[in-house]
């Protein structure tokens, strides 16, 4: 199994949630030596069907194996993720509802939402999803600096579609132009299906969006990748060069864990944590992940709060540069 994307830093959330765990939110024992008595809910950001749905979903129900309760998965989406991020952190620290949380709950406090990953309790994190950017076929952009090139003679002239405002995948189109001192124009779509199939029609230049978005159409010759934003090749696309192998040095993309409203019983929250690890780690969980184009990852808690707050870290810089 691979090890996540990005690196690690400071565990300041840690501290913010060791401080809110003090504090009485669910009128649940400190030992909850009686949890799982009842099912759980877990919020998903975003409309079912998608990538992020799908991980959830089949986190969930290995999840329940361990904990011995039903886990109702309950899609509420809107405002890039921020709808259903803001439910989340408004219900009680009790271990009853969980969400999932994806890479926008470190974006979005930037974009005038109010969500805060100091809201949250970390679980764990279990998907990694590389950028990736991709032309159509009969594009005469045949690599990645062609289309770099391109830019730069008129900035702002090749347009790159992606999954809605405030995505990751517009910020990984906003980082590429920062890196290659040019820039491209974002075209958001809602939904990554979408702002792909826009690319696949030549209504825009290229796109911006998850391996499993482009991967299909890549080896259907509707897409051309040029690029992976990953530390190393894709299997998903053996013949793609990462962006770093072409002198283009940017590693991005999405990523997805487990949360819960900050203040879980320290019983409450080792129980989930064990049930992560488990559901994490099985060969169910990781065969799904790996067909669907993604990358499955088990990263505890622990690190897991070290990666949000460096993630935080970096969006920051990068959201606040674009205004």
């Amino acid at each position: 199994m691979r090890s996540t994307i990005f690196r690690l830093s400071a565990a300041a959330l840690a501290v913010t949630a060791l401080t809110a765990g003090c504090a009485d939110r669910g009128g649940v024992s400190e030992d909850a030596s009686d949890y799982p008595s009842q099912e759980l809910t877990l919020v998903v950001p975003y409309d079912a069907g998608g990538a992020s749905d799908l991980a959830a979903r089949t986190l969930a129900a290995e999840m329940e194996d361990t904990l011995g309760q039903g886990i109702v998965v309950e899609n509420r989406s809107g405002g890039a993720g921020s709808v259903g991020l803001e439910n989340l952190a408004g219900q009680s620290a009790d271990g009853y509802t969980i969400g999932y949380l994806p890479v926008e709950s470190v974006m979005l406090g930037y974009q005038g939402y109010e969500v805060d990953p100091a809201d949250y309790d970390l679980i764990g994190q279990m998907v990694s999803v590389p950028a990736t950017i991709a032309v159509p076929e009969d594009s005469p952009y045949e690599t990645l600096d062609d289309l770099v090139e391109a830019a730069r003679a008129e900035p702002g002239s090749i347009s790159v579609s992606n999954s809605g405002a405030g995505s990751i995948w517009e910020a990984a189109t906003t980082e590429l132009g920062q890196v290659t001192d040019t820039e491209f124009q974002p075209v958001p779509f809602d939904g990554g299906a979408p702002a792909v199939t826009a690319a696949v029609g030549g209504q825009v230049d290229a796109v911006v969006a998850g391996i499993s978005e482009t991967a299909p159409a890549h080896a259907d010759d509707q897409l051309r990748v040029l690029a992976v934003f990953d530390t190393e090749p894709s299997e998903s696309l053996p013949d793609v060069q990462t962006a770093t192998e072409q002198d283009v040095d940017i590693v991005i993309g999405g990523w997805g864990g487990i949360g819960a409203p900050t203040g879980l019983p320290d019983g409450v929250r080792s129980t989930l944590e064990e049930a992560f690890t488990e559901a994490a780690s099985s060969e169910e969980f990781q065969t799904i992940i790996t067909d669907s184009g993604n990358i499955p990852v088990n990263v505890p808690s622990d690190e897991f709060a070290e990666f949000v707050d460096a993630e935080y870290t970096r969006f920051g810089e990068l959201l606040e540069s674009q205004d």
